[in-house]
């Protein structure tokens, strides 16, 4: 069996889930039960959110290493599901090399959603979180509306390569505007139950939980890595929600909660 082969189909699988939202002790898992069920017993992996590394010990005493950069995060609960299902197969089935890497690279090829179910998804979600928070049929609405905005803004923004932080800090602001607007001449509605509402789409929930987890499984630093991530994306909420509020305090001289 081709150590090198081996090592780098390893590492691809683990890729895959590491850049879809996966927790690092599932990488790390992964990799190691792949090589494992291959033959070689002796392989050890090292998995950060940013960064992969990954050995293997043949019988002879041969280390071959593996480095890999992880760039490109997102999520797709999809391909984290199916290449756990493949890893696992690997182990019970004793599938070929070649059957593997034909699986890796259409389960890296799967598509997202498209576009317009997640724009109605947010549209939805941003609703009845509003009405989750205490807000009425007009609040949900309005809510709805900006779900809808902030999609298409992260959308388009994404498309451009800005940085995730840049993204949500005028997702933020765009969403707290729009709702203060919209409660100034629209009465019987709620600005703070609006913007509460809709912000809950920028919300780091994934990073948080992949944090916590990380942690309980040992991996301190892919824990405090991920949790200082989700921090800073809630500081970026944050600050363009306040900027955005202060602002239209200075200008209009109150907000109509």
């Amino acid at each position: 069996m081709d150590i090198n082969k081996i090592l780098q189909l390893s590492s691809k699988a683990g890729r895959i889930i590491l850049e879809n939202g996966g927790e690092t002790y599932r990488v790390e898992e992964t990799i190691c039960r792949i090589c494992s069920a291959f033959g070689f017993k002796e392989a050890d992996s090292f998995v950060t959110p940013t960064g992969m590394m990954s050995s293997i010990v043949d019988d002879e005493g041969k280390t071959v290493s593996l480095v890999k950069r992880i760039s490109r995060r997102t999520v797709n609960l999809e391909k984290i599901s199916r290449v756990n299902d493949l890893s696992r197969r690997i182990c019970s089935e004793n599938l070929s090399v070649e059957f593997v890497e034909e699986e890796l690279k259409v389960i890296n090829k799967l598509p997202s959603y498209k576009e317009k179910i997640t724009v109605v998804a947010a549209a939805v979600a941003a609703g009845f979180f509003t009405l989750l928070y205490g807000g009425n049929m007009l609040d949900f609405l309005i809510a709805a509306l900006i779900g809808v905005l902030i999609r298409i803004i992260s959308i388009k923004l994404m498309n451009l390569n800005l940085n995730i932080f840049i993204i949500n800090i005028l997702s933020a602001a765009t969403a707290a505007f729009v709702a203060l607007a919209f409660t100034s001449f629209i009465k019987g509605t709620h600005s703070d139950n609006i913007i509460i509402g809709s912000i809950m789409l920028l919300v780091p929930g994934l990073a948080i939980t992949n944090a916590i987890r990380d942690t309980i499984e040992g991996d301190l630093v892919s824990g405090v890595a991920r949790a200082m991530e989700a921090f800073f994306i809630a500081i970026s909420v944050a600050a363009g929600t306040g900027i955005v509020l202060k602002l239209w305090i200075y200008g209009f001289g109150g907000i109509r909660i």
